[in-house]
């Protein structure tokens, strides 16, 4: 039975409504085919445009590499957990049908069928939710690629990620900090000052650089121009080679070992 089908059962047996709504409910099960044809390019949490734009927002490949790895760890679980739910209720599906063929006409036999119309509605909607994940995570798998490629490698390792911390954290916290700055007359915000802090970063010398952009910035609007995003991404590589080496002396400076490689996975082996 097709989902359309199922749908307009729903709406004609459960709706039990006045007769001016007949119309209605005309319109609705004249237009389900449609809408269900339509519904099925979607059934995913988010669109490609979302993903690479306002879901992974880290500012290195390694660390969108960490990110999309992440995604595809997540979806591969809900994939695997939805698959063996609805094997499950194909399982139930089948043992009330068989359980239907044995009752006779009647209320008993009439809840029975009615868990059946449950469960195919269910299993429906669940393959639906199923294929938008895979198509998800082919997509993310994409953008795996993509990142490998840009990074000019085949693979990654945790000492490839380790190294890249610094950077990844220095980028934020510069980038988070121009931004609270927009709004306070330049000056960078008290959460953004402990970040820096915690990076080993003195926040006069951040507050300097921050300053120097947005008078950079402005010079620009005022010739009329628009100050390009890659404007301030260069300008934010250019403060992440400045003080990428700061975290890792304040980290040693307390005592620490700031990358303890007996303790890293560099290579993954072949079960």
């Amino acid at each position: 039975m097709e989902q359309y089908e199922l749908a307009e059962i729903k709406i004609n047996n459960e709706i039990a409504v006045a007769p001016e709504y007949k119309g209605m409910l005309e319109q609705i099960n004249s237009a389900l085919p449609a809408i269900n044809k339509d519904s099925q390019n979607f059934y995913k949490s988010s669109s490609q445009f979302k993903n690479v734009t306002l879901d992974v927002t880290e500012l290195t490949p390694m660390s969108s590499v960490k990110h999309i790895l992440d995604v595809l760890d997540q979806t591969r679980k809900a994939i695997e957990e939805s698959t063996i739910e609805l094997k499950r209720k194909q399982i139930k599906l089948a043992q009330k049908k068989h359980e239907s063929n044995l009752l006779k006409e009647g209320f008993e036999k009439d809840l029975v069928e009615i868990d059946i119309l449950e469960l195919e509605t269910q299993i429906q909607n669940s393959g639906n939710y199923i294929k938008g994940a895979i198509r998800k995570m082919s997509f993310f798998v994409t953008q795996y690629k993509a990142m490998l490629n840009e990074l000019g490698v085949e693979h990654i390792n945790e000492e490839d990620y380790e190294k890249n911390e610094a950077r990844h954290h220095i980028l934020t916290a510069m980038k988070q900090a121009l931004i609270s700055a927009r709004g306070r007359n330049g000056m960078i915000d008290e959460g953004n000052q402990i970040y820096l802090f915690e990076l080993g970063i003195n926040g006069g010398a951040a507050q300097k650089e921050v300053l120097e952009y947005l008078i950079a910035e402005q010079k620009i609007l005022e010739n009329g121009e628009i100050p390009t995003h890659q404007f301030t991404i260069n300008w934010l590589n250019s403060c992440a080679d400045k003080f990428e080496s700061f975290a890792v002396q304040f980290a040693e400076s307390r005592g620490f070992v700031a990358l303890d490689e007996s303790s890293l996975l560099k290579e993954l082996k072949n079960a």
